[in-house]
């Protein structure tokens, strides 16, 4: 990749959600590449980047640093460096770090330059068998305040409703949402995507309920997935 002082520029990739296999071609080149990956955990993207050989130098950009890293990656990027930018899982900007830096390169005149790539949601919305057209991604309910506020909000919404959850929290969110947008609302669970265990569970938010709490353990990041009010 030729560089020169002003060639400063922000690469923001997507790497794969479970299955290693899901990446391109493209971003395992900019990977190897750039100057500098900015990883949201580096012991995990350590992983992901010893399995392709990849031995770019890393530092870490996560949700308890990035406003005081920020300045520092523009300051590198404004020097000449070309910057890559990667989360534990998914693309960046998701549910994940990443908004702060692409709004400071924005305001800085720094080029972004965004890979498609994995991302949780898409697969999970696709596979639920609920209507695709429209939809409304909410990422993570807020953990206490406001919750039950959002979820008054949302009880009127039309469009296919998604959200992530923790796996130890699923049951107390479904039992949440069977009580704001009843029992029989159609839904759907999917966890573990694209690894070995990969489930997508359907039902009503009530069958998904008793379904889960029969269920010794859950394991893995979820994907809820909730038809809109008809």
């Amino acid at each position: 990749m030729e560089k020169n002082i002003m060639s400063g520029k922000l690469y923001v990739v997507p790497t794969p959600i479970g299955n290693l296999e899901d990446i391109t071609l493209r971003a395992l080149r900019i990977l190897k590449e750039v100057d500098l990956i900015a990883c949201e955990d580096t012991r995990k993207a350590t992983i992901l980047l010893k399995h392709y050989g990849i031995t770019t130098p890393r530092t870490s950009y996560h949700a308890h640093n990035e406003h005081r890293k920020t300045a520092q990656l523009i300051a590198r990027m404004k020097a000449g460096e070309q910057l890559a930018l990667i989360s534990d899982a998914g693309t960046p900007g998701i549910s994940d770090p990443g908004y702060l830096l692409v709004r400071a390169c924005i305001e800085a005149d720094i080029p972004v330059e965004v890979l498609p790539g994995p991302t949780a949601f898409v697969p999970a919305l696709v596979a639920s068998g609920l209507p695709t057209h429209r939809f409304a991604f909410e990422g993570f309910l807020p953990a206490k305040k406001g919750r039950q506020k959002r979820l008054q909000e949302l009880r009127t919404e039309t469009r296919t409703m998604i959200f992530y959850e923790a796996p130890h929290r699923l049951l107390k969110t479904l039992e949440q949402l069977i009580e704001v947008f009843g029992a029989d609302r159609q839904a759907a669970v999917a966890r573990e995507l694209t690894k070995v265990h990969e489930e997508v569970r359907r039902g009503t938010l009530l069958e998904l309920y008793e379904y889960f709490h029969a269920q010794p353990s859950i394991r893995g990041e979820c994907v809820l997935v909730v038809h809109g009010a008809t």
